[in-house]
């Protein structure tokens, strides 16, 4: 049985010890700086973007280069003849067109 004394003696110190508790005192706001430091940090973590790759430097660069290839497209229709550019495509896809006419075109 003495063990059993010996469970009531700390069992008897451990109600003893609750007694000796006091209460806390607790900032009013301290639930709401609370909440501002937890959401503040989720936002931080959720503002990354779908485009966040397509800089402003990365515009400028493309629309350099897009001007590039119109500027260059425009001058090499210039240089070449329309005229002689159509008759080529058509000899080369055998579209061109006979001179003589005919009522049934055979």
């Amino acid at each position: 049985m003495e063990t059993n004394k010996n469970i009531h003696e700390r069992v008897d110190h451990t109600l003893h010890s609750l007694e000796q508790l006091q209460p806390v005192n607790v900032s009013p706001f301290f639930k709401d700086k609370t909440m501002q430091r937890l959401f503040a940090e989720k936002e931080v973590v959720e503002s990354k973007s779908l485009f966040s790759w397509f800089t402003p430097q990365l515009q400028l660069a493309m629309l350099v280069c897009v001007l590039a290839i119109n500027v260059y497209a425009i001058a090499q229709i210039k240089n070449s003849s329309y005229n002689a550019s159509i008759s080529s495509f058509a000899s080369e896809y055998g579209l061109t067109t006979e001179t003589n006419s005919s009522i049934l075109n055979l």
